[in-house]
């Protein structure tokens, strides 16, 4: 009765409303939407899984249409997919297959009765244009959507008058974006509304959103005429519809109601299934509601489904009956359906497209890419101990492989070229879980699949994610593997860790990858891990544990994310066609549909039929064990509740598929294994194409037949899509590894059959997946078989990816989803809306030196500090970034397709360029577009800027020679550009002039004026509808000079002193009339922007408080610059500075008038104004001086009277900071214009392929001084164009250096594209605009804990002096510093500071300081002379007892080290550190410090810095005492005993004093942190890690484990043993010597500076500690410089190297007990960069604590004064006070840097500048500090005296030298 009730249900809710409602419009009773494979009886309770239109609508449509009409459904809801019907967002440009499949639909239900409802979108912006245009927040998306509905309005009105615009306004939260999706909404209304009145139009929300209504009130109301409804009701809380109804009725102005959605909720379990029918029907009956029409698709389909789920059941007892034969059913349907295809018939090629909404995909593997094997504690797998244990080709291993664990942002570079719209990957099971549990849980594991994620994302790249393919951790196979039943629980919990960590992000999710192959090959035959070999029990075990591990996890998905994630799980099949050996043979067609079984039906019955076994496979094992009396296969049995839990667990059909066999029946075998048992045999036939695994022949027309037997077979019971999810090829790692044509033609057979499937056979495929992304590790066959799309070169370390041919090929079929041919016709504006420009006005020309000398006024005073400070910003929105190219250093085809010869291809066809190198072929450009998109898709730029060869267009230079060929490939260029939303910037010329023109001498002929207009004019009128950016010539000043008066380049013209003036002359004459060609003919139609690029270098003058220097720096950059900018920019004339210096030179040299030549005032008219924008290309800065030139040499360059050196004293032609002066002179030259750079960039050697270093720095530091010159100085600069996109011709220097971001292989015929470092640091800076603030160096504001130390430090040798006073002894430094050529100026310490004698003002600077410790040394001979404890100088002990009651009496409590590096000379006179008595002496000396000083001292360091005792002193040799002639084995043995004495002053206070004087003793470590030089590169992760290993390790690892790390170990042995030593250049601790010194530590103290950039090093045999530690080290450009040149300010390190103690050494009680930094050269009070170090460093250090959990207790800065600085004498200061060593009183003069010490002191951490001012700051006292005038006397006597020199009059300087000092008068 229910069903009959369910069936006429409908039917009488249209009466009843018919009868109820009679004056009211017709009542709608809606459905839909439609779904693929339609299943539900109504359609889809969602829009979720909607039915986008793209090809043909599915088969059975009109079928349900009419069970609707039946039912009684009057309205059918049509979603549309905007980015389906215009996929550019232009409305000229529809998809047109999918406009005809909506019509279709929209027409079939018309038809039938059915009026459709019409949707134009859902909410969000669709991805495809969010990737380009950003969300709702952008006004251009609001437009494009007006368009949109125009289009669909002008396309349905005649069949549809029912609209609704967004579906699902409630799902935009952003204001924002909420307002202007309402404003796009309502514009539409206006427009359209008025086309037709009987139009109704409407836009959805929920019935609970009444703030949403109430909010916009009449806003929305104004512009709806009904509206569209979300309802939802829960049977459990039985919803008060009614009065949510009324609510929202009141709220609109009582706008009539659509319930668009009703959504059912919690009404399973109700005993009354009319409850929610009975509950709307009373809704509907109340007429004040207005209701006129309900969505019943979810309130009926439970009846449906009861009806159905009835019959099903009735069936089913059919179904067990004919069950057995299904299989066969399905295979013989299929082989029926093929068998008699003739080869020409089945091999036909089949043109068109997929389906719209069709996936793309590509794939990989984590161990076959990842590498990193035991990167963060990852877990061994079983393929690392197969591969490691000798089992793989060539020994090769899982080790490394493709470094894709650091090298994320390379694998998604290459997706973005390929334009994947999806990455299918697999996740390292043990990589997260190193034992398989979920308890040993590694964190970084973790995070490196999170950001594998979101870099995916951000890139608009969907991943799909493999939980398990085939890499278990050993851990569990230790315990049974997949033989073992507790791997499900254990593969359960580590689903549901993956799902609840990256379900947010992750909506397709593949359980296990070919899990056939684990169990056949992992346990069945052994041939991979974990090389079990037990086909009869373990290989069925495997695939029953991983069948239930398998539907646990769908399950654990389905119960708790689903709803939360809404994403898929599915698994991925390995399966191979099976076609029968003999046609005609029964017994091999029966053959073949068992071999299916055994492979494809073991795993797929269970999961996609019946959650059991298929009845061929258990039949047919019974019969053989029948047969053969034994056990051949032993195959588990579910339980009916397994059965249960397994069936239907899977949301799609995963297929990985690469052959297939020919099957013959193959009886009487009773051996194991599948063929044995199955009874059948494979083989291959001899035709088919081979690979370069014997496994896998090219049969694509098998893939077709496997798709239609899974159809019928799988997925046309469950409904689910099948997703190819791995096809692919292998080929030899030999020959050609990159034209991989084989794999282009296998690809596109079986793609091509796929679609036949789809098209041709209605199989529902929705996804193809190329195997793989890049070559990988493949197994047994390691690196040998490549599956590639992109080569990688395993013995490069970097492992460089190159695309193939086939990876060009595979995002051609990804571009036109499939092999439609579509003609691109792009019409869109690449600026939107016209440009409107005016001509720039004229101004007065410059003087001399031009008013723009201001830059130099504001720059060239700054400090290193200021000019290197790194800015952090970015640009505005809008930017452009971009890359560029020219025609002759890129494209080739030299004379291809009738391009005639240029005076380049001349030039280099006769000898003149290195190697004999030419630009015939160059990069081959010319028949490589689609390559050249590929990179600038993977860049992501906005603007490509390229040059158009006149001789490829105009051959002869003239428009008559047109040639058409050269024409259409710049279409295609621009074309492609283009469609992949990438802006052409044309330059018209760079400098490859047609010979033909030349040959009539070129630009040295007025002609070429009008000649060179010509062209310009066919280039506008041909390529401006699509080129809005144009260049007229680029550097000219490089081709007047260049060309004309050095004749370095083409021409090749000497004529230095008037040709080169002759030609700029004509160039600007010709760039002028190319201007107002386009101003006057196409600027109207086209609006675009015209310019010229000119080039130039900073000019610096060599003293810019020297006027006549900056008088030559101007007249440089006039020169360079003005020569062209001036008459454009300014008054159409040249510079008044230039032509001074040309007119005054020419007369001098005897010339009746000027060399330059003059224009007339009509010229300069013309000329003026005639760029839009400026371009400018700069590389590098020069230091200028003025010279007085010879004036017999008549030269452009003599006429300057200027000479040019590089800056920053040094080779290195990249100078950054000369970028950010040079754009604010042009800013102040030429009237703030706007600024585009349009080439930038640095060159390197053919030794840098990909890791270009250099090229990192120079961006880095490069586009900062552009954004500093943006955001500080207010600069217009509005793009910056990367110089170049690929390595290139560089004219003069061929090949052999390269400029590009793409490292391009010029000895490879095919020239193949390989991206650098470089490349992907570009797309980072592009993607966030520039640099923004890095978390990491954000300031945290807090406090360190309450009696946290804070302290300052200092060395006895440092700052007491007294060398030979009251005893002392002479220690090493003594000796050492009286050694010549040791110590820089000869300093020394006899007496340093004098603090010996001066512990009164000391300690008053301490106080100045608030510091509550103070950390000071005891000089070893002072106490012990001999060093020995025959005799006490009691007079040394007493200088300490008084220093530290000194400090006790003013609350300082001492921290003291008993040695910093002063030994005795006496014990260095009998070896020193080398001789193992030290180790007793040194004891001694702690013996009689700690009792001598024990009661007053609580805090002991023994030995401060013993790596710097043991490298610096007795490896390098430059420090005391000097020892450099045995590296290999003194540092080592000198770090042994100095381990061995630390620890014996440890225990000798341990066992003797603690328990009396209860103090704490340490040992104080050095270390720099060292990051990789290249992050993304296993070998120089390695080399940081041996480089922190080596210092740190060096002596950490035997204080806090008892011996040296394993590393240091391993590498020193076997160095040794290489290198023919008997044993280990490293000493080795005896078992009681590793006990006595494990533990001896109360705290760690670290001693901490700076970083290092680290990178491997081979240094071959040599032997000795660097060459242990193979690492060589380089520091970044962008890193502040100190004093010291080892010091870079790094303050992020600090941070790193303090989580590092704190993981490695169990994080101990840390106190840092130096940390600081230096300056040299003159001094500076304000020592802003002293303040700038230690507000970084210390916050650095408060975030370890606050965030990090590292147990900091302290910390000391280094140093409370300047002083001896070792062997650089008193050149480094790192003191907070000034040392003024002129006065013998040694004042110490307070720094700047004291009082923001003292404040972070004050504060115990730092407050937020909200709190400011606060009582904790300490301000610098008002008035003179004692000591700092006599200073600043001092330091002005020098400036002073030489300022008498500027002014040469004694009343003048006398009254300037009063005014400086506070005199009131000269008398004063």
């Amino acid at each position: 009765m229910k069903v009959l009730v369910g069936c006429l249900s409908l039917g009488w809710l249209a009466v009843f409303w018919s009868c109820s409602n009679a004056e009211q419009q017709e009542f709608m009773l809606l459905a839909g939407p439609l779904i693929p494979g339609q299943t539900l009886p109504l359609g889809s309770s969602g829009e979720d899984d909607t039915f986008i239109c793209g090809g043909p609508l599915p088969q059975q449509s009109i079928d349900y249409f009419l069970y609707l009409q039946s039912r009684g459904v009057t309205h059918f809801k049509v979603p549309l997919s905007w980015s389906h019907i215009l996929p550019t967002g232009d409305s000229n440009q529809p998809h047109e297959d999918t406009v005809t499949c909506y019509k279709t639909l929209v027409q079939q239900l018309t038809e039938l009765g059915i009026k459709p409802l019409l949707v134009l979108h859902h909410s969000a912006v669709p991805e495809v244009f969010r990737g380009r245009y950003g969300g709702w927040e952008n006004p251009l998306l609001v437009q494009m959507f007006e368009q949109y509905a125009g289009f669909v309005f002008n396309t349905f009105r005649d069949l549809v008058d029912t609209f609704v615009t967004f579906s699902h306004l409630h799902e935009l939260h952003n204001e924002e974006q909420l307002q202007n999706a309402l404003q796009s909404h309502a514009n539409v209304y206006n427009v359209y509304h008025q086309m037709s009145e009987a139009l109704n139009l409407s836009l959805g929300i929920r019935a609970n959103d009444v703030n949403l209504i109430s909010q916009a009130g009449s806003k929305i109301m104004a512009y709806v005429d009904f509206l569209t409804v979300h309802v939802q009701y829960n049977c459990k809380l039985q919803t008060a519809l009614t009065e949510e109804l009324r609510k929202l009725q009141i709220g609109s102005g009582q706008k009539s109601i659509l319930m668009y959605q009703l959504t059912v909720k919690d009404c399973d379990g109700n005993e009354n299934n009319f409850q929610p029918l009975t509950t709307i029907l009373g809704v509907l009956q109340n007429k004040d509601l207005h209701i006129i029409g309900c969505d019943i698709t979810q309130l009926f389909e439970k009846l449906d489904q009861e009806e159905t789920l009835k019959s099903l059941q009735e069936e089913n007892t059919e179904t067990v009956v004919h069950q057995k034969s299904a299989s066969a059913f399905s295979y013989q349907k299929v082989w029926e359906k093929f068998r008699s295809q003739s080869e020409a018939e089945r091999d036909q090629f089949l043109n068109g497209s997929f389906q719209v909404d069709f996936e793309w995909s590509v794939s990989s593997e984590s161990f076959k890419v990842e590498g990193g094997w035991a990167e963060h504690g990852k877990g061994e797998t079983i393929w690392d101990r197969f591969s490691q244990k000798g089992h793989v080709f060539d020994n090769q291993t899982t080790d490394l492989a493709c470094d894709s664990y650091h090298k994320v942002d390379y694998d998604v570079y290459l997706l973005r070229g390929m334009m994947a719209p999806n990455y299918q990957f697999s996740i390292s099971w043990a990589r997260i879980f190193p034992t398989g549990r979920r308890e040993s849980l590694v964190e970084k594991g973790a995070t490196y699949y999170d950001k594998m994620i979101n870099t995916l994302l951000q890139s608009g790249i969907e991943p799909t994610v493999t939980l398990h393919h085939w890499d278990l951790p050993q851990a569990l196979q230790d315990s049974g593997g997949w033989i073992n039943d507790s791997i499900v629980e254990a593969f359960k919990e580590f689903s549901d860790f993956c799902f609840s960590r990256y379900g947010d992000r992750v909506k397709t999710w593949i359980t296990f990858g070919s899990p056939w192959v684990v169990s056949n090959l992992g346990y069945g035959t052994g041939e991979h891990p974990p090389s079990m070999s037990d086909p009869i029990i373990a290989s069925y075990k495997v695939t029953h544990n991983i069948l239930k591990s398998h539907a646990e996890a769908w399950h654990i998905y389905n119960d708790k994310y689903r709803k939360l994630h809404g994403g898929k799980v599915g698994i991925a099949l390995h399966s191979d066609w099976a076609e029968p050996l003999n046609p005609s043979s029964d017994q091999d067609i029966a053959a073949a549909e068992r071999y299916l079984n055994f492979m494809l039906g073991w795993f797929a019955h269970p999961i996609f039929v019946d959650g059991d076994y298929p009845a061929v496979l258990k039949e047919q094992i019974e019969k053989k064990k029948d047969v053969c009396g034994k056990e051949l296969a032993r195959l588990p049995v579910f339980t009916e509740a397994e059965k249960q839990r397994i069936r239907g667990t899977a949301d799609f059909f995963g297929l990985n598929h690469h052959t297939s066999r020919l099957i013959s029946e193959s009886l009487n075998s009773c051996e194991a294994g599948p063929n044995h048992v199955g009874d059948f045999q494979a083989h291959i036939d001899p035709t088919w194409p081979s690979t370069a695994s014997d496994q896998i022949q090219s049969v694509p027309w098998g893939l077709r037949r496997l798709l239609n037997y899974i159809f019928l077979e799988y997925t046309s019971i469950t409904k689910v899509p099948i997703y190819i999810t791995g096809n692919g090829m292998p080929t030899d790692y030999n020959g050609d590894v990159l034209n991989d044509t084989q794999r282009v033609e296998y690809l596109k057979a079986y793609i091509n059959e796929a679609m036949k499937a789809v098209h041709l056979d209605d199989v529902v495929v929705q996804r193809f997946t190329v195997q793989s992304l890049l070559d990988g590790f493949e197994g047994p066959q390691g690196y040998s078989q490549r599956f590639g799309l992109h080569y990688v070169n395993f013995d490069d370390p970097d492992r460089p990816r190159t695309p193939k041919e086939s990876a060009y090929y595979y995002s051609k079929v990804i571009e036109s989803n499939g092999f439609a041919e579509t003609a691109t016709s792009p019409k869109m504006q690449i600026y939107g809306n016209k440009i409107e420009r005016t001509r720039l006005p004229s101004q007065p020309p410059s003087e001399v030196p031009s008013k723009s000398k201001v830059v130099w006024g504001k720059f060239s005073p700054q400090t290193k500090f200021e000019r290197q400070l790194y800015h952090y910003g970015t640009f505005p929105e809008g930017f452009h970034w971009g890359v560029s190219s020219s025609a002759y250093q890129v494209e080739g085809g030299w004379n291809a397709d009738g391009k005639g010869p240029s005076v380049w291809d001349n030039f280099t066809q006769t000898g003149n360029i290195p190697n004999n190198d030419d630009g015939n072929v160059a990069c081959d450009s010319y028949n490589k577009i689609d390559v050249d998109i590929h990179m600038l898709r993977a860049l992501k730029v906005k603007t490509y800027r390229f040059s158009l060869s006149w001789s490829r267009i105009f051959p002869s230079g003239y428009k008559s020679s047109l040639n058409q060929k050269g024409v259409d490939y710049y279409n295609r260029l621009i074309d492609r550009l283009i469609a992949n939303n990438i802006t052409p910037m044309v330059t018209l010329y760079h400098w490859d002039l047609p010979q033909a023109l030349q040959d009539i001498n070129g630009w040295d002929n007025p002609e070429l004026i009008n000649i060179f207009n010509e062209y310009c004019d066919f280039c506008y009128a041909t390529f401006g509808n699509r080129v809005k950016f144009w260049i007229t010539f680029n550097e000219p000043q490089t081709i007047a000079w260049s060309g004309y008066g050095l004749g370095q380049i083409p021409p090749n013209v000497r004529q230095p002193g008037d040709a080169p003036y002759r030609v700029a002359h004509n160039l600007l004459k010709a760039h002028a009339q190319a201007y107002h060609t386009y101003d006057e003919k196409y600027r109207a139609s086209q609006g675009g922007l015209v310019s010229i690029s000119l080039n130039a270098e900073w000019a610096e003058p060599q003293d810019v408080n020297i006027p006549r220097e900056v008088v030559a720096a101007d007249r440089a950059l006039q020169f360079q610059l003005g020569w062209f900018a001036h008459p454009i920019y300014k008054n159409g004339d040249y510079p008044d500075a230039m032509k001074w210096q040309v007119g005054n030179k020419s007369e001098l040299q005897g010339l009746t008038g000027s060399r330059l030549p003059s224009f007339t005032d009509e010229d300069k008219a013309f000329i003026q104004g005639t760029a839009d924008v400026f371009c400018i290309n700069t590389y590098t800065t020069k230091v200028v001086r003025h010279v007085t030139s010879r004036l017999n040499i008549v030269s452009y360059e003599t006429d300057q009277d200027v000479e040019k050196d590089n800056a920053d004293g040094s080779e290195n032609t990249a100078v950054a900071w000369g970028l950010r002066r040079l754009l604010n002179w042009l800013k102040e030259e030429y009237g703030d214009p706007e600024i585009y750079v349009t080439e930038n960039g640095v060159a390197t050697g053919t030794a840098i392929t990909v890791d270009d270093t250099d090229r990192i720095f120079f961006l880095k530091t490069y586009v900062d001084e552009a954004l500093k010159a943006h955001n500080l100085d207010g600069v217009r600069i509005k793009g910056y164009i990367a110089s170049s996109l690929m390595d290139s011709f560089e004219w003069l220097n061929g090949y052999t250096v390269g400029y590009g971001l793409h490292h391009v292989n010029f000895k490879l015929s095919n020239r193949p594209r390989t991206p650098k470092r470089s490349a992907h640091l570009y797309f980072d800076i592009m993607r966030n605009n520039g640099f923004p603030l890095p978390v990491e160096e954000e300031m945290l504001y807090g406090h360190f804990p309450e009696g946290f130390i804070w302290s300052t430090a200092t060395a006895a040798y440092q700052i007491e002096g007294a060398w030979r006073a009251d005893g002392k002894g002479l220690s090493i430094w003594d000796t050492f510093t009286h050694t010549a050529l040791k110590i820089s100026l000869d300093e020394n310490g006899d007496i340093a500071c004098d603090s010996y004698n001066k512990i009164a003002e000391d300690i008053n600077n301490l106080k100045t300081l608030r510091v509550n410790h103070y950390r000071f040394s005891i000089s070893w001979p002072r106490i012990m002379p001999d060093g020995t404890n025959r005799r006490i100088n009691e007079a040394g002990l007493n200088y300490y007892h008084r220093l530290v009651d000194a400090l006790l009496a003013a609350n300082i409590k001492p921290q003291v080290t008993l040695y910093h590096w002063d030994l005795p000379q006496a014990l260095q006179d009998v070896g020193g550190w080398e001789n193992d008595t030290i180790v007793d002496r040194f004891r001694d000396y702690a013996d009689v410090v700690f009792n001598s000083l024990g009661d007053k001292v609580k805090f002991w360091i023994t030995i401060n810095e013993p790596y710097n005792v043991a490298m610096v002193g007795h490896g390098y040799g430059s420090a005391a005492p000097g020892i450099s002639f045995r590296p290999g084995t003194a540092p080592y043995i000198v770090a042994h005993n100095l381990i061995k004495a630390h620890a014996e002053a440890w225990h000798l206070y341990n066992d003797k004093y603690r328990a009396k004087h209860g103090g704490i003793v340490g040992i104080t470590i050095n270390s720099d942190w060292a990051e990789p030089r290249n992050p993304y590169k296993q070998e120089d992760v390695d080399a940081a890690v041996r480089v922190v290993q080596f210092q740190i390790g060096w002596f950490a690892h035997p204080v806090f484990n008892g011996d040296y790390s394993d590393l240091m170990k391993d590498i020193i042995r076997e160095r040794s043993l290489a290198a023919g030593q008997p044993q280990s250049r490293l000493p080795e601790f005896t078992p009681a010597e590793v006990a006595r010194i494990k533990g001896t530590h109360d705290y760690f103290g670290f001693n901490h500076y700076t970083t290092v950039l680290a990178y491997n090093m081979d240094y071959k045999n040599l032997q000795h500690y660097d060459a242990d530690r193979g690492a060589g080290t380089v520091t970044d450009r962008t890193w502040l410089d100190s004093g010291s040149f080892w010091l870079k300010v790094t303050p992020v390190g600090f941070r790193k190297i303090l989580n590092f103690i704190k993981e490695e050494y169990g994080n101990p009680t840390i106190y840092i007990t130096e940390n600081g930094v230096s300056e040299r050269g003159p001094v500076n009070l304000n020592d802003v960069h002293r303040i700038h170090y230690y507000d970084n460093y210390i916050n650095q250090a408060l975030k370890a604590y606050l965030l990090d959990a590292v147990d900091i207790r302290g910390y000391s800065a280094w140093t409370l004064m300047d002083n001896l600085e070792w062997a650089t004498g008193f050149d480094d200061r790192f003191g907070f006070f000034y040392i003024n060593r002129s006065d013998p009183t040694l004042p110490r003069i307070p720094k700047k840097s004291v009082w923001n010490y003292a404040t972070i002191i004050n504060c115990n951490g730092f407050i937020s500048p909200g709190e400011s001012p606060h009582e904790c700051q300490v301000h610098e006292p008002e008035g003179e500090v004692p000591g700092t005038f006599h200073l600043s006397v001092c330091l002005s006597v020098y400036l002073l005296t030489e300022s008498f020199l500027v002014y040469r009059d004694y009343s003048s300087w006398w009254g300037t030298v009063s005014q400086f000092l506070g005199f009131g008068s000269v008398r004063s």
